[in-house]
């Protein structure tokens, strides 16, 4: 009996179809989607099919729009052996990200695609994406389990951890990258899994989580940055959290005048983060001296993990609600492969 796979469509570039007439992109009815990918009838999957009412610009993602894509994993999840989720590619490292969190106890392959060009047009890299990713979302190992059990990207010859990629590229087709995590699969002439990369298959039911907590903010910091500048972007009410891309392995300025507005919002109970904005490596706060009053006003270090990962993370663990002190606990251990414990 051949595996079963639910494709999703959210909306993005690899659903558009340009109008004969006009020119104009609209977005592709999923019922028609062989007659333009005819390669799928010897993909040897049984495929279903679900979308958004009204497909979205990844642009225009929201945290409930995370929690639409888990639900209708987790109303189907009996029915189908692994789901691609079909999505544009700006803010698809967030959706991936936050999906490793809301499902919890996942067993099955969720991968996210998409494209840089439109599925219609004759140089479309839609097509090897969409067919890999079903074949990859269909893949057994030799005990009749998932080969990759779960969240995960796949673009341009690349399977990566979900909540470990970054788009790097707005034209290129290689549009992803996973500085601190090894790719999942290689996909030439064999698709080629890096087992030690996977996550371990785990056992239980699939708890799906229906809350994130939005009330997070994100403040980059530059050189010139004023505090008065960072005092107000803090004093915006109902904050709950604010990640500091920082510099480097995790630095910032040392002006007081700074260091003074992040500590009224430390005491006002507002959670700070620091993540590096380097693409690359990890926060080792404390190693300079333009870290160590972040270590003093308990600045939470995220390792190594993403922006997009910590900012999902961070969204989630606020929906629970964690007791004082939890909070900070919680963000330095992995849920879902996001860090590397250092």
């Amino acid at each position: 009996m051949s595996a079963s796979v639910l494709l999703i469509y959210t909306g993005g570039t690899i659903g558009m179809l340009a109008d004969p007439r006009t020119g104009a992109m609209r977005p592709m009815d999923l019922a028609h989607l062989e007659e333009q990918v005819p390669e799928l009838e010897r993909v040897g999957v049984r495929l279903g099919a679900t979308a958004f009412e009204q497909p979205i610009d990844s642009s225009d993602m929201r945290p409930a729009d995370w929690v639409r894509i888990a639900r209708i994993i987790g109303d189907r999840y009996h029915e189908f052996d692994g789901f691609v989720v079909l999505h544009g590619s700006d803010t698809m490292a967030y959706t991936a990200s936050a999906l490793s969190f809301l499902l919890e106890g996942l067993t099955k392959p969720v991968i996210l695609t998409g494209s840089q060009l439109p599925i219609g047009t004759i140089r479309t890299d839609a097509k090897e994406n969409l067919i890999t990713a079903i074949e990859v979302a269909a893949a057994m190992d030799e005990q009749g389990r998932a080969m990759v059990p779960e969240v995960a990207v796949y673009f341009e010859y690349r399977l990566m951890r979900g909540n470990r990629t970054v788009k790097v590229h707005a034209e290129r087709f290689e549009a992803f990258r996973s500085p601190n995590w090894p790719a999942l699969a290689e996909a030439g002439v064999h698709l080629r899994y890096d087992r030690s990369a996977i996550l371990p298959n785990r056992s239980g039911p699939l708890k799906v989580h229906e809350r994130v907590d939005a009330r997070v903010g994100v403040i980059r910091l530059f050189p010139g940055i004023t505090a008065e500048w960072v005092r107000h972007a803090l004093g915006t009410p109902g904050l709950s959290a604010v990640l500091l891309t920082t510099f480097g392995s995790g630095n910032g300025p040392t002006d007081p005048d700074f260091i003074g507005a992040l500590r009224s919002a430390r005491e006002r109970g507002i959670h700070l983060l620091n993540v590096t904005q380097c693409v690359g490596g990890r926060v080792d706060q404390g190693r300079y001296v333009t870290s160590r009053a972040f270590v003093d006003l308990g600045v939470i270090p995220c390792a190594d993990m993403t922006v997009e990962a910590a900012l999902a993370k961070t969204m989630f663990l606020l929906a629970a609600d964690p007791p004082a002190g939890a909070f900070a606990q919680r963000m330095a251990a992995p849920i879902a492969g996001e860090l590397t414990l250092g």
